[in-house]
Parts: C-alpha cells; structure tokens; sequence
C-alpha cells in the first residue's frame, strides 16, 4: 500500500494502464493506475475499488487485459 492507498505490485508481465484486476477468485478488486520501474523488474500500481485493500497484501492479483482498441484507418482521397 502506498500513501495515497494504492496497491503497489511487482508485475512478471507489463499492462496497459486501464486494465482490470482481479483476486485470485476473479472478483474484481480495482484497475491499472500506474506501471514504472526498469522492464527487467516492472511495478504496477494498481487503484483499488473495495473497501478493505488491506486484505490484498501478500496475495496474488491478476490483470485482466482489456481488448484492444481499434485502428485509425488513413481517409483515401
């Protein structure tokens, strides 16, 4: 837990900011806000939407990875 109550966790792969996380049972606990650190050892901070985030420590969360957005297609003229 950071001081502004974000979840601070260290990521084996990077996400996009704006991706869901879950808990182990899949109920969702909150959203990407942040990813920084060197790519080798990357951490997330993560936004939490429950009421306790407390609970979470030393647990493993999973990011639920949001669909891709759509391609700007160039106008032909």
């Amino acid at each position: 837990m950071s001081s502004s109550r974000n979840i601070i966790l260290k990521a084996e792969n990077i996400p996009r900011i704006g991706d869901k996380v879950t808990d182990e049972n899949l109920k969702p606990v909150g959203k990407v806000f942040d990813v920084f650190g060197p790519t080798s050892s990357t951490y997330v901070a993560v936004k939490p939407n429950i009421q306790d985030p407390q609970r979470l420590v030393n647990h493993v969360l999973y990011v639920v990875p949001s669909k891709p957005g759509r391609k700007e297609r160039k106008k032909k003229r």
